[in-house]
């Protein structure tokens, strides 16, 4: 009687360290919201101009990099000056790996549960960029004391393109 206890402990330890194993790669899973949250803040949804106005420099693979954003007096968005941006594939051979700028910049609000806000960068100096020619669309990640702008590439990590405003 006593083996028969013994197998039945053994067996529902068994039971219970084969379903801890089958669950612990669900836990260490992390949707974009968890993996943004974890580094920078909450994924947003919308955010308006006055919140996003002001200059942002660069952390991770984005030292160096400086977005300032200043509001216009008429509505959403406004201008935006840049130093050290990327430059996309096309204009690499013209102006190197980086370039110096200026445009406008718009921000926009998700549309649905899945889709978060972005600010919509448009170049025109040092020559009008066409759409996705550079970076030109950064999703918004903020709390109570930090805003970021972040190139939302892999959403199961920290971006490693990010900047935060000073």
């Amino acid at each position: 009687m006593t083996r028969v206890r013994m197998t039945g402990r053994r067996a529902r330890l068994l039971t219970a360290a084969t379903a801890l194993a089958l669950l612990s790669p669900l836990a260490s899973c992390s949707s974009a919201s968890t993996a943004v949250e974890a580094c920078m803040g909450k994924q947003a949804v919308s955010a308006t101009t006055g919140e996003l106005e002001g200059t942002y420099t660069g952390e991770a693979h984005a030292k160096g990099v400086k977005i300032t954003l200043k509001a216009s007096d008429t509505g959403t968005g406004g201008t935006v000056t840049v130093r050290n941006w990327p430059t996309g594939s096309w204009y690499k051979s013209e102006l190197g790996a980086t370039f110096d700028g200026s445009g406008t910049w718009d921000v926009l609000s998700g549309t649905g549960s899945d889709e978060y806000g972005h600010v919509q960068l448009s170049f025109t100096e040092p020559e009008r960029f066409l759409q996705d020619d550079t970076l030109d669309s950064l999703s918004i990640a903020k709390d109570s004391q930090r805003i970021y702008l972040y190139e939302d590439y892999d959403p199961d990590v920290c971006p490693t393109f990010r900047l935060r405003r000073v």
